[in-house]
């Protein structure tokens, strides 16, 4: 493992063999995989569970609930929401503490492919081997092997050259 300077990495964070971490992370509660690579600016919160040779490119936030599988490509600058109805105070005005929410799970799955400043709502399931396009909003489940893109995500044909 490769600790840079300016990496914050709790420890409660569970990492793999040879997991190389760049300079200025954030990571804590948090599980990565053997072989995987985390770049600079990423955010990996508390329960968040990163698969074995995953590459999360620089500028990332991946929060609470969000599990990548396996061989998954982030790229730079992509963000996961884990709250369908964030708020930062509750009805009487209070600061919201962590039983005034719930946290929705999202699930990345095998192989898939993120495009760089993706936006992944919770609740959501990305198929194995899909690709999101770059600067996509997802909403609903990406099928397996689809090739997805645009606001929302849609499937779109592959270039048939």
């Amino acid at each position: 493992m490769v600790k840079a300077d300016f990496a914050r990495i709790a420890s409660d964070v569970k990492l793999g063999k040879d997991v190389k971490i760049y300079a200025f992370v954030n990571l804590y509660g948090c599980e990565i995989g053997d072989e995987s690579k985390i770049g600079t600016f990423v955010e990996i919160q508390k329960g968040a569970k990163i698969g074995s040779r995953v590459k999360v490119s620089s500028h990332t936030f991946i929060c609470e609930g969000v599990t990548i599988e396996d061989e998954v490509f982030i790229g730079h600058g992509v963000m996961f929401i884990n709250d369908k109805y964030p708020r930062a105070t509750t009805g009487s005005g209070s600061l919201q503490s962590e039983a005034d929410w719930v946290c929705s799970p999202t699930l990345v799955k095998k192989r898939a492919s993120i495009g760089s400043n993706a936006t992944i709502l919770c609740g959501v399931t990305i198929g194995e081997g899909a690709l999101v396009g770059a600067g996509s909003v997802v909403t609903r489940d990406v099928p397996v092997g689809a090739v997805v893109a645009g606001n929302p995500a849609r499937s779109v044909s592959k270039d048939k050259k």
